[in-house]
């Protein structure tokens, strides 16, 4: 790309991504860079579209798939997307409008619409029109309106919180794994993915984040999965500013459409193993380290489910394999 883009979207990818998928995504509008992050030893498909860049990762999995997308994305603006989740056609223009109004803004947050996977048509419905940034109002938390989020319902752009870091650590996850997490509710966010950041500031953490991954000497630990919550606290936790809105919540209808699939399709990930990262690097805050005991406390079931999987995989190869003995 010869101009520089508005907005880069990066995609960590095995490749497997549908053909529908890929036409949706260069459907989006404007001065967009894709960028498309393969692991090593893999075939990277043909694009022909010249805002397409692939890149091949020295590692596979998310959290260095992903860093090698935001080190080379060249936007103003940046957007992480899995393979299989949808985007709206006029996010670009979204953006460039939204950033012109907030220039002090960190992020814009997308709407998103949890869609299941057999739900082809509401998949495929036309996109909604988005409203005109400029025009709509500032949903704030006051005196006078202490629930601006209304269950989801408001009408114009939500302030959206810092991440509530400086929260005391709970004591009690020491001696009771079992304590429900109060400490992450509110309309504040811990992910990366699906919200649109300003670049600068993902380009000034990830050395940081680097940094933070190193454990002794020449040893270093890159966690395969985890990155989305990861980045997400990481950037909030580099620049902390207690009760500071750093970007706003765009209404319904919604422009990120995340295809949700059956938990038992969905791979076992131990979190855990990159939260660690977050209290190595901040253990200043009380909240990464509740959010760290709830997770590990949690690696048990993830276990258990890891087990039955392989188990039910198992099975379904040697019903497979039956079936096509008694044929033959």
């Amino acid at each position: 790309m010869n101009v520089k883009p508005i907005l880069s979207i990066v995609t960590p990818t095995l490749g497997k991504f549908s053909d529908y998928w890929l036409e949706c995504l260069l459907q989006v509008e404007g001065d967009v860079q894709f960028l498309f992050v393969y692991p090593p030893q893999s075939q990277p498909r043909v694009i022909n579209d010249p805002r397409v860049q692939v890149l091949t990762s020295p590692y596979k999995g998310e959290m260095m798939q992903r860093f090698v997308g935001l080190l080379n994305a060249a936007g103003e603006y940046v957007l992480a997307l899995d393979d299989d989740d949808f985007v709206h056609p006029q996010v670009c223009e979204l953006t460039k409008q939204y950033f012109n109004r907030f220039s002090n803004s960190w992020v814009l947050r997308l709407q998103k619409a949890v869609i299941d996977i057999s739900d082809q048509e509401r998949i495929k419905k036309p996109w909604n029109p988005i409203p005109d940034v400029g025009q709509l109002e500032i949903c704030k938390k006051t005196p006078e309106n202490p629930y601006p989020f209304q269950k989801g319902n408001y009408k114009g752009l939500l302030e959206l919180p810092i991440a509530p870091l400086d929260k005391s650590f709970d004591y009690r996850y020491l001696i009771w794994p079992f304590i429900q997490r109060r400490d992450n509710e509110g309309y504040h966010f811990e992910n990366f993915n699906n919200i649109v950041w300003k670049n600068e500031r993902i380009k000034q953490a990830l050395p940081e984040i680097a940094q933070a991954t190193k454990v002794m000497g020449a040893i270093t630990w890159i966690p395969s999965t985890g990155f989305d919550r990861l980045s997400g606290l990481f950037v909030q936790a580099k620049s902390f500013q207690k009760d500071a809105i750093i970007g706003h919540w765009m209404p319904k209808p919604e422009q990120i459409r995340y295809i949700d699939k059956d938990p038992v399709l969905k791979a076992a990930r131990f979190h855990v193993i990159s939260d660690v990262l977050l209290v190595k690097y901040f253990p200043q805050y009380g909240y990464l380290w509740n959010l760290f005991f709830s997770k590990l406390y949690g690696v048990p079931r993830t276990v258990g489910k890891l087990v039955k999987m392989k188990f039910l995989k198992k099975q379904t190869h040697s019903k497979i394999n039956k079936k096509l003995t008694e044929k033959t």
